[in-house]
């Protein structure tokens, strides 16, 4: 009998290994990795793989731990697909120049896909209700989050003091919708 992928991965999500095995080794390898990194118990590695044994099955217990990430990963997924997509884009049509300003705003895309992979997630698994306030306000607060992130990167982003007209030796010079630093190459356009 032939089996297909497909057929394999089926077969494996009915032995548990999506929904407890994976989630586990998740979590055993990333506690096991801050407790190495911290050395909040010296070199003990024994220590440290007891402890990340432990949180491991303690997470993996109940079932909302394992709809969480059945949920997450895969809107995490289509998210960093979007991501690559917006990096072969902008391998292909900025220059060495303006591809360090593209960053910038490929940063703050990143930040709006986790937002919106998180809500989804919360809200598909009925986690977005905030009392009397409801679903409704939700999207306030995100973007109400998000123009108070925007005020504080322009007003961060505007260098120390000077003249920050773009032709001054402080801040930033914008270019179109990104900002590219000087000093990195673009100085020799700026007169």
């Amino acid at each position: 009998m032939v089996y297909s992928v497909q057929d394999i991965l089926i077969q494996l999500e009915n032995y548990g290994i999506f929904e407890i095995v994976l989630p586990f080794l998740l979590i055993f390898a990333i506690v096991f990795g801050i407790l190495s990194y911290m050395g909040i118990f010296g070199n003990n590695k024994g220590v440290h793989t007891i402890i990340a044994f432990v949180v491991g099955l303690l997470a993996v217990r109940l079932p909302f731990f394992t709809d969480f990430y059945r949920e997450l990963f895969p809107r995490l997924g289509i998210g960093i697909t979007i991501l690559l997509a917006l990096l072969i884009l902008a391998g292909l049509f900025f220059s060495d120049q303006s591809r360090s300003g593209f960053m910038i705003t490929l940063v703050v895309v990143a930040v709006l896909i986790a937002i919106v992979v998180l809500y989804q997630t919360f809200s598909y698994l009925g986690w977005t209700g905030f009392g009397y306030f409801g679903g409704d306000s939700v999207g306030w607060i995100i973007g109400a989050i998000i123009f108070v992130a925007l005020i504080i990167a322009i007003v961060l982003g505007g260098g120390s003091g000077g003249n920050n007209s773009g032709k001054g030796k402080g801040g930033d010079f914008p270019l179109g919708a990104f900002w590219v630093p000087q000093g990195r190459g673009y100085d020799q356009y700026v007169k």
